[in-house]
């Protein structure tokens, strides 16, 4: 996985933070690791600018799973 830019995470605005979640919840990638690195990026950008964010908070939340 690549690092990410603070330049990138910065410059984002409500669009790109739109088209990411729209992309997070299509969850059509190639990789697992193609989606992860969305998800990281999102999370980056929730910790920079939280208000971006918050109508999609609920892609970063990790739902209890049961491995029984």
């Amino acid at each position: 996985m690549t690092a990410i830019d603070t330049r990138r995470i910065q410059a984002m605005t409500a669009d790109n933070v739109r088209e990411l979640a729209e992309r997070l919840e299509a969850d059509e990638y190639p990789t697992p690791f193609a989606g992860l690195e969305d998800w990281h990026l999102l999370r980056a950008v929730a910790y920079e600018n939280p208000e971006l964010v918050e109508p999609y908070l609920y892609l970063l939340e990790f739902e209890d799973c049961d491995e029984s």
